[in-house]
């Protein structure tokens, strides 16, 4: 990968404007399809197969007067006056005709005088409620509509006696569109400060926050357009933004980063802007795939809007990753060598005084003091973030409801009017629904039913018992005696629905508890179950991924240890705030009670991402300096730990600079979205900033140090059965080191140059070979397996052991998919014909091609090749295999091709020709 990224940013460094232009012309194809195509987003929330969802399905059905959104307007008599007395009689009945006339979505609009409809009146005759049903969701009523509705109760108000109050609320007003405010300005203004102290440059400051802000644009376009296809709540383009801007910002600032501190060693700005983004561009990528996989994983809750939120989500992550390792190239092309930025002032030594002494980094000196009392540090840190948790075991979860939104919203305002003159309950009754159709008396029955529900224990009322017109269907509006989102509703809905096998027996109804209460209710308890099973994706998730990478058992080990501290401790702030009420006022925190359900499991999925980004840069540094440490191979135990204790501060003081920088920059950007943000954003933005701050500077940069000097020269242990079974992944661009330093070698015009070649399972070591172009060779041996593995690994098929081999230019391992590319393979046992294969191995003129167990090809086979070699191109080389030699040399003979050079990797023979020098030693 990390060649490939090389290759992409040395592209992008030279063509800057192609690259530039595409990714404009992406922002205005998004764009186009937002505007064209956008419909809106969609809060209405559905879990399907529930109990609440099946219920409301069957209404919409059969009861349909019952079954779509609702609004309430709530009117409050002044002090002394009666909600009964004639004026508030008779206005509120004109504005009630004036309602049921208003739109064709309005179904029913009920007079809290009905004599069919009991406690809309309050027991003190203070306060009525007009309400209202519409058709459909609360989407479906059109924003005429809604405005409509405004203006009859503005009307209502204006003609009521002086000292009443009229508020209009309900299900319709129950969710407001978050959108941006100012406040979320001064988190890119505090990361462009961050960005102008980490590069002393306002020019270079500026390139991360271009590239985030294009990918934010293009991704948040791309998710409007997608409300075509797709439902999307409200919060998903904001969570989209936050996110996008953060790993935006932080992406560019690590190759960036990289790439200036490159430029200032010397390097030519093209090759430091290749090896970068083949180095902290393939940590990148790997960052970037963890955040996706934990953000797709929020379909672990089977919720459709939760898993629709996830995707948008990712998808704004993989713009981001897509523009760091293309767009930051490019604008670094646009600069060239205009990156350096002002270097840090030295001291300079007085007239006739020794030279001061280089001056120690504060990352320097911060990372001496954890590693010299890592016991006490790790054991300071457990604890405290220890207690930090403690208010997570308080955390209570709900959808939001009016009750959340701001005490100037007039939804809010008619809440909680609703809930001081009705009690909390009425905000958000329950429905009993069923079948009645085998009933002879389906009122008495409904009757009967009705009565036996109000004696439930959290049953307030029950406010309607009824069957449909078609006297198929019964309901039950039941009013709860707490709040919608107050546990004990949630302890209701169950004891309810523990009846139902009790009332099918006596009534012989298939009773379901169903509203959009009971439908939030239903989504917190599916999204508190669904939090294991996605802790144990996301953290077995971590150890795989870090075990492929880091090579070791104790990196991933301490790495999940970690994130779980980092994800409680971040509840625990959240219930602090939002249960507790800690700092509520100065947060502008609406209301304290339960928390948007979906906090926790998005909060799970995105730290981990980002988490791990911090792990990789900081520990990957580690791992480096202890490999290339000569004392890491001692066989003297305490000199290896003393290598592993240099690399872990030598590592943390070569990353602490970018890692901080990134750490307060998605702090910044994060905790921007809490003072003015969303209800339902609030919780999420508050736990990203205070999990990025715990995970970034106490966890990353305070424990893992710690950790790491305890273990020592362990933490890069692996048993070797692990090691062999294990993919290989080179995020720390090994492979870009690897082809620098060997950039001059073999130092010909060799097309295949191998030296040291070993690929150990199969027998071949110590390989030396060399091929001119449009020479040939023979290779030879008494093991036809080990002549076509080494076929393959020339052909860039199989991957050695050991050694060095490079192909048509290109040095393997690394550049294996460019070598398929460029030679062909024939691989003469395979089921394929010989000719396709052939055929297949020619096309595209390709530098090598590789004929495998020539051997064991028939006469008239071998006469088939030879003709079709003489028609191919005389500048290919060519390599064949075969346990006996001779029909190989004929075939070379009868193609016109120059004498081969003849290998035998069992007898160490050594051939020459003009055109092809090989050695061979086994």
């Amino acid at each position: 990968m990390s060649t490939l990224l090389s290759s992409l940013g040395r592209w992008s460094y030279r063509h800057p404007w192609r690259v530039l232009v595409s990714w404009l012309l992406a922002l205005g194809l998004a764009g186009a399809g937002a505007l064209v195509l956008g419909a809106g987003t969609d809060n209405s929330f559905s879990i399907p197969g529930t109990e609440s969802q099946a219920g409301l399905e069957q209404l919409n059905r059969s009861f349909p007067q019952v079954s779509g959104t609702s609004a309430q307007i709530i009117v409050v008599a002044a002090d002394g006056d009666s909600i009964a007395d004639e004026p508030y009689r008779q206005d509120i009945e004109k504005t009630v005709d004036e309602l049921a006339d208003l739109d064709d979505s309005v179904l029913s609009a009920t007079s809290p005088y009905d004599e069919n409809v009991s406690g809309m009146i309050n027991d003190d005759e203070t306060a009525g409620i007009i309400r209202l049903q519409f058709d459909g969701q609360s989407t479906d009523v059109s924003a005429e509509t809604q405005d409509d509705l405004r203006a009859v109760v503005a009307d209502l108000s204006d003609e009521l006696p002086a000292g009443s109050q009229t508020a209009l609320g309900g299900d319709l007003f129950a969710t407001s569109i978050p959108g941006v405010t100012l406040t979320e300005a001064v988190g890119l203004l505090i990361a462009l400060l961050v960005l102008i102290v980490t590069f002393r440059s306002f020019v270079v400051a500026g390139l991360p926050l271009l590239t985030a802000v294009l990918g934010v644009g293009i991704s948040m376009a791309g998710i409007f357009a997608a409300t075509a296809f797709a439902t999307v709540s409200s919060t998903t383009p904001l969570l989209a933004l936050m996110l996008g801007l953060a790993v935006g910002i932080d992406y560019a600032l690590f190759i960036m980063a990289r790439h200036q501190d490159q430029v200032r060693d010397g390097v030519p700005p093209e090759e430091s802007t290749a090896r970068a983004v083949g180095t902290a561009g393939s940590a990148v990528v790997f960052a970037g795939v963890t955040v996706l996989i934990a953000l797709i994983g929020l379909g672990f809750a089977g919720i459709p809007f939760l898993t629709t939120m996830g995707v948008a989500a990712s998808a704004a992550v993989a713009v981001a990753v897509a523009i760091a390792v293309t767009l930051t190239p490019a604008l670094l092309g646009f600069m060239k060598g205009r990156v350096v930025g002002r270097p840090r002032r030295e001291r300079k030594a007085k007239k006739d005084a020794p030279a001061p002494a280089p001056r120690r980094r504060f990352s320097d000196r911060w990372v001496s003091g954890v590693t010299k009392r890592p016991i006490l540090v790790s054991l300071a840190v457990v604890i405290g973030l220890g207690i930090v948790a403690v208010p997570a075991l308080s955390l209570n979860l709900a959808l939001p409801n009016a009750g959340v939104l701001p005490q100037d919203n007039e939804a809010r305002q008619s809440y909680d009017l609703v809930a001081e003159e009705f009690g909390a309950g009425f905000n958000g009754p329950l429905i009993l629904t069923g079948t009645i159709v085998t009933s002879t008396d389906p009122l008495t029955l409904m009757q009967d039913l009705g009565d036996e529900v109000a004696t439930i224990d959290g049953v307030k009322e029950v406010a309607l018992s009824t069957p449909n017109e078609t006297a198929d269907t019964g309901i039950v509006q039941i009013i709860p005696e707490t709040a919608p989102d107050d546990p004990a509703t949630a302890d209701l809905v169950r004891e309810l629905r523990s009846h139902h096998a009790e009332w099918l027996d006596e009534y012989g109804i298939d009773l379901k508890v169903t509203g959009f209460t009971a439908v939030g209710i239903d989504i917190s308890d599916q999204l508190g179950h669904a939090l294991l099973p996605f802790g144990i994706f996301v953290i077995g998730l971590s150890l795989i991924l870090l075990t492929i990478v880091f090579r070791s058992l104790w990196v991933p080990v301490t790495a999940a240890a970690g994130y779980l501290l980092s994800i409680v401790a971040g509840f625990g702030i959240v219930g602090a705030v939002f249960e507790w009420g800690w700092f509520a006022d100065l947060l502008h925190v609406a209301k304290v009670g339960p928390i948007i359900s979906f906090m926790p499991i998005i909060l799970m999925g995105v730290l981990f991402g980002l988490a791990m980004d911090y792990q990789v840069f900081l520990v990957s540094r580690m791992r480096e300096d202890f490999v290339h440490d000569p004392d890491a191979k001692s066989p003297d135990r305490m000199t290896r730990r003393g290598a592993a204790l240099r690399a872990v501060r030598s590592g943390f003081t070569g990353s602490a600079k970018v890692v901080t920088a990134a750490g307060l920059i998605m702090f910044a950007v994060f905790v921007a979205f809490v003072p003015e943000g969303d209800s339902s954003l609030k919780p999420i933005a508050l736990g990203l900033a205070a999990g990025i701050a715990i995970d970034a500077f106490l966890v990353r940069m305070t424990l893992i140090p710690a950790l790491m000097a305890i273990l020592g020269e362990r933490a890069w242990q692996i048993p070797a059965w692990l090691e062999r079974i294990l993919p290989s992944v080179d995020i720390e661009g090994e492979a870009v080191e690897r082809e620098r330093h060997l950039a001059d070698w073999p130092g010909d015009d060799s097309v295949v140059a191998a030296d040291d070649l070993a690929i150990a399972d199969a027998g071949v070591d110590g390989v030396h070979l060399r091929v001119a172009p449009s020479g040939t060779a023979v290779v030879t041996g008494s093991s036809s397996g080990a002549l076509r593995v080494l076929a393959l690994a020339i052909a860039g098929r199989v991957t050695p052991d050991d050694g060095r081999l490079r192909v048509a230019g290109h040095l393997l391992p690394g550049r294996a998919a460019w070598v398929r590319a460029h030679v062909g393979a024939v691989l003469a046992t395979d089921a394929a014909p010989l000719a396709s294969q052939l055929s297949e191995a020619l096309r595209g003129r390709p530098a090598v091609v590789v004929l495998d167990a020539v051997d064991r090809l028939s006469r008239a086979e071998r006469d088939q090749l030879a003709a079709r070699l003489r028609d191919a191109d005389p500048s290919i080389a060519l390599v064949a295999t075969a346990v006996s030699p001779q029909p190989a040399l004929d075939l070379f003979e009868s193609a016109g091709r120059p004498a081969p050079a003849l290998i035998d990797i069992d007898t160490l023979a050594v051939a020459q020709t003009a055109s092809t020098t090989t050695e061979v030693n086994a």
